[in-house]
């Protein structure tokens, strides 16, 4: 046993989506610190460039293209196990259409959020299943939740928030039928965090009352999403499938 939270991703490949973002581009960086190579995978952006320049080590890549697609899903892997073996992905792509009210959401909006939030995680997990089974590696996969998932969301988020229950659920579900082949599916719930995701889509005064519910008084700064990834990739937790880790600042509490 290695309590080390590096534990088996020196020197080994990870895949990271939703790169170019606030949480995605911090983690990336966590893995790369952590020793990891890491293939940096979001839609063409210059902010995706931008956090391969950000990476501490060699072996980092990019692979530009839209989660949506699901044909390309293996590539993705195929890609990373160009440098090393792959040993965990976390997915950390997702998008959010903040809507005044639930009266203000769209079927567009729906479909949009349930497709890349929910539809392409599905698939996403069963590809680095697929992969790990392959090159038989007992790899880890790490999924994005929110706290919506469990207080509905405010608004109109309800469908994000929805879509974020459903990554619970999948996640669960894909941990006891992975279990076998000794893939370990977890997630990561945050709070509010210091994103353009929170901040660049409500009022001040929305986000005044939404700080104002969180005990340590505060959002979380991306780079405090890092810790709980890098814990449930490594070895570290050899035996924790399955699990929601809660990373809110007190606001959630069950």
């Amino acid at each position: 046993m290695n309590w080390r939270n590096d534990a088996g991703l020196v020197g080994k490949s990870v895949v990271v989506t939703g790169a170019a973002g606030g949480i995605g581009s911090a983690v990336a960086r966590g893995f790369a610190e952590a020793g990891s190579k890491v293939l940096l995978v979001d839609i063409p952006s210059s902010p995706l460039q931008e956090t391969l320049t950000t990476l501490t080590g060699s072996g980092h890549k990019i692979y530009a293209c839209d989660l949506s697609d699901l044909t390309g899903h293996a590539k993705i892997f195929e890609k990373a196990a160009e440098v090393a073996e792959v040993v965990a992905l976390a997915h950390c792509a997702a998008v959010l259409r903040r809507r005044a009210t639930v009266d203000d959401v769209t079927e567009e909006d729906w479909d949009f959020q349930i497709d890349i939030n929910m539809k392409a995680m599905f698939f996403l997990n069963r590809s680095a299943r697929d992969h790990f089974k392959k090159h038989s590696t007992k790899g880890s996969i790490v999924n994005f939740s929110s706290q919506g998932w469990w207080t509905g969301g405010f608004g109109g988020s309800v469908v994000y928030a929805g879509s974020k229950g459903g990554v619970v659920s999948m996640t669960k579900g894909l941990a006891r039928s992975f279990a076998a082949d000794g893939i370990r599916v977890n997630a990561v719930s945050p709070g509010g965090v210091d994103t353009l995701m929170m901040t660049g889509t409500q009022t001040p005064e929305q986000l005044a009352s939404f700080v104002s519910m969180i005990p340590m008084g505060r959002l979380a700064s991306p780079e405090e999403m890092v810790g709980p990834v890098i814990f449930l990739a490594s070895q570290a937790s050899s035996f924790v499938t399955g699990t929601v880790a809660n990373v809110s600042g007190g606001q959630l509490m069950y």
